[in-house]
């Protein structure tokens, strides 16, 4: 009987590994290589009419050049970070923002209620005042976003300002009509004056929030080049190349394709994001360039599910999760081991698991210099819509988890 994962909600079944696949296996190529030969089972894409960008590869035992379909580039998409304070159209931000005005209006009240249940009764009446204000300020911020970031700063400020006076009255409004609202004799004068003053009071903190932003992100461009693809592994890369271009010139030529496209992925904008599927192409290329080094010991098990490949991740955040497995898991084995990687479309998440067997002598230990930075360049882009887990199964296995939205950043 097939067990069921609790994170990705699917049956686990046993299916056979991909044991070693050739590099064309990315992009609607796929190769089987038979042992100590040149001779290749090329994809129905290739042989239906070689490649459309005009490339060819060379077969060694025909001598002659023929048409090869390479695969297709993934797209990088250069998205913006959050460098506006008008940027809230975000549920992290929307929570701390709701929560800061309930915290301020709450504590307030300490000084006008004769007693502690006096003081949960007032609360739960200005409730009914912060929270539509509060959400309607979001709401009216957000759609406005564009047009406000390209106002002055002084203007930005009259603007947030403007803005939560006509919410407070908004939410006073709701009061007043379901009898709530207390006598005041300064009449419609206080709740203009206090929400304009939280209006400030939020602006600052989200001008500050984007301003750091640009540090945050520099931060994470440094321990990303860090954690990227090291100078070992573009030596191995190389190393098995040249030893193919003797014996198996295609194989080798799909090598460096790989590297090459790798390598363009590791060259982008901090601020560019992928597809879930754009990122697991990537991270196929790596393990098949890897193949080439660890032939049968390297076993890898994909369990896929396309509905989740929409979800957008930071550029090449996969790779260096995937560059552990190897390193961690298979590399010190003498007998090598299997890395599993599996997706599911749950709950309006994309959730991602990559698991590796643990060597029964491990071989050195980390820093954990990746991990920290998936971790914090997946914050900064998901905040706290990311789940993110690291754990050991028993003493054969690691694994690790993330879910993040499947409609992006916003």
């Amino acid at each position: 009987m097939p067990t069921r994962d609790p994170l990705l909600d699917f049956p686990i079944e046993p299916t056979q590994p991909l044991v070693h696949t050739a590099p064309g296996d990315v992009g609607g190529e796929s190769y089987r290589h038979r042992s100590g030969s040149a001779q290749v089972r090329a994809s129905a894409d290739e042989r239906s009419g070689g490649g459309r960008d005009g490339s060819s590869s060379y077969d060694a035992r025909q001598g002659k050049s023929r048409s090869r379909r390479l695969p297709a580039m993934p797209v990088i998409r250069k998205v913006k970070l959050a460098m506006s304070a008008f940027d809230v159209c975000h549920v992290g931000v929307v929570l701390r923002a709701v929560l800061f005005v309930h915290g301020t209006v709450t504590l307030g009240l300490l000084f006008t209620s004769q007693d502690w249940l006096a003081w949960l009764a007032n609360g739960a009446v200005a409730a009914t005042m912060t929270l539509p204000a509060t959400l309607a300020w979001l709401i009216l911020a957000c759609l406005g976003r564009r047009k406000l970031a390209a106002q002055t700063v002084g203007a930005q400020w009259v603007a947030a300002i403007l803005l939560g006076a006509i919410c407070a009255i908004y939410g006073w409004g709701q009061m007043v009509l379901l009898d709530l609202a207390p006598v005041v004799e300064l009449g419609w004068w206080p709740p203009l004056a206090v929400g304009m003053a939280l209006s400030a009071a939020l602006f600052l903190w989200l001008r500050q929030r984007a301003g750091l932003q640009l540090p945050a992100a520099a931060a994470a461009r440094l321990a990303e080049l860090q954690s990227r693809i090291q100078p070992h592994f573009l030596f191995n890369a190389l190393n098995s190349a040249i030893a193919l271009v003797r014996s198996d010139p295609e194989r080798a030529e799909s090598v460096m394709e790989d590297l090459a496209e790798l390598f363009r992925a590791a060259l982008a904008s901090s601020s560019a994001t992928q597809t879930l599927g754009e990122e697991l192409a990537l991270a196929k290329r790596y393990l098949e360039i890897e193949r080439v080094r660890f032939g049968e010991r390297m076993k890898v098990r994909w369990e896929l599910d396309p509905a989740a490949h929409s979800a957008l991740l930071p550029v090449l955040v996969l790779q260096p999760l995937v560059e552990n497995a190897v390193k961690h898991g298979i590399e010190p084995s003498e007998t090598g081991g299997e890395i599993r990687i599996r997706t599911r479309a749950r709950q309006g998440q994309a959730r991602i698991e990559i698991s590796n067997t643990v060597p029964p002598v491990p071989g050195k230990a980390g820093m954990g210099v990746a991990l920290r930075n998936v971790r914090e360049r997946l914050i900064l882009m998901h905040d706290v819509s990311l789940r993110f887990e690291v754990s050991r199964v028993g003493t054969t296995s690691f694994r690790i988890r993330i879910g993040v939205p499947l409609t992006g950043r916003y």
